[in-house]
């Protein structure tokens, strides 16, 4: 058994080239050899989301605090609330964020395979955050 302390393991700020707006994150743990498990409790402030990205092994986000959006490609933007599960596919294309007016956190479950996580791509513009476009 391992117990990682709360307040052990330090915020940061997330990559402003992966991100649009204030994000933080808080790594939660890390993948053990030979488990491939990542997780992140990701904090984003009104309007931040994430750029275009993918897993090669899909992602589960468990939202636990405020609203949200969610959108993947060639859907419409969804709505997600506290308690609710999003899963994508590995290599579906999508982004996640805040509601324009209202923080988002998450916990974010990914999978490492070769030690990547995810793909990123392209930041959603302001069109397609609203659903525009």
């Amino acid at each position: 058994m391992e117990i990682s302390r709360n307040g052990t393991r330090p915020s940061g700020k997330a990559r402003e080239e992966w991100f649009t707006g204030q994000v933080r994150m808080d790594p939660l743990f890390e993948a053990a050899p030979p488990a491939r498990t990542v997780g992140l409790m990701v904090t984003f402030e009104p309007g931040a989301r994430t750029n275009w990205h993918t897993h090669p092994l899909g992602q589960v986000l468990i939202v636990t605090a405020g609203q949200g959006r969610a959108q993947r490609e060639g859907g419409k933007v969804e709505v997600i609330n506290p308690g609710d599960v999003v899963r994508f596919a590995p290599g579906e294309r999508h982004w996640h964020g805040a509601a324009p007016d209202v923080a988002m956190s998450h916990i974010a479950l990914q999978e490492a395979e070769n030690g990547r996580t995810t793909d990123w791509a392209e930041k959603v513009s302001d069109a397609q955050y609203r659903g525009e476009g």
